[in-house]
């Protein structure tokens, strides 16, 4: 199996193991786990605190809504300037097919957002897979695998940073299940894969 292949069987798999997870959160195989995790994590937010609660909301907002694409837009023109234009493509169009993807699922599961403490983070649509965490997979996994070698590290060290401090808020500010937050990065993971294929498939017909 060459890698171009690879990618693809890749990407495949991790968009199946995300619908199958939907299924079993509809099912209720997940909720114990989800409840004592965000048990854990969610009721460790302290109204007292307004300083950590305001970093765990910052860190929501740069992954959602308006903040996301401006921040997407900005990284396109960056990974234009590190190997053309097929990068920024590769990176834009990533990020808006998995938004979509996203939110169709979000449609056809219907999980509703946890109770367990009152939102942190005003929230209107449902909840798996989590759109925060899948954009953050997609756009900064993506932008490290385009990375030119000596950014690299320190684009793969962003991307585990941002995937995790981004999947932690969601969960801490009650908005989202574990759960959710690995359906979203797994999600996010397989458009990643995909716009890398696509970027190499591209480079190498070239």
């Amino acid at each position: 199996m060459t890698g171009s292949s690879r990618l693809l069987a890749a990407a495949a798999a991790l968009i199946v193991a995300t619908i199958l997870l939907g299924f079993a959160v509809g099912a209720g195989w997940t909720e114990a786990a989800d409840w004592q995790i965000s048990h854990s994590l969610s009721l460790r937010i302290d109204e007292n605190d307004p300083a950590f609660i305001a970093f765990m909301q910052g860190a929501s907002w740069i992954g959602g809504g308006t903040p996301r694409w401006i921040i997407v837009i900005l990284l396109c023109g960056l990974v234009w300037h590190w190997c053309g234009p097929r990068c920024a493509v590769a990176l834009g169009g990533a990020s808006l097919l998995s938004n979509l993807a996203s939110s169709l699922l979000k449609l056809g599961f219907g999980r509703a957002r946890p109770d367990l403490i009152d939102h942190l983070d005003h929230q209107t649509s449902y909840s798996y897979p989590s759109g925060h965490a899948t954009s953050a997979a997609v756009v900064y996994l993506l932008l490290a695998w385009l990375a030119p070698p000596r950014w690299r590290p320190y684009a793969w060290t962003l991307a585990a940073a941002m995937i995790v401090l981004n999947g932690f808020s969601r969960i801490m500010l009650g908005v989202h299940w574990a759960s959710d937050i690995l359906g979203g990065t797994m999600l996010g993971t397989a458009f990643a894969l995909l716009g890398a294929w696509w970027s190499a498939r591209q480079k190498n017909s070239a």
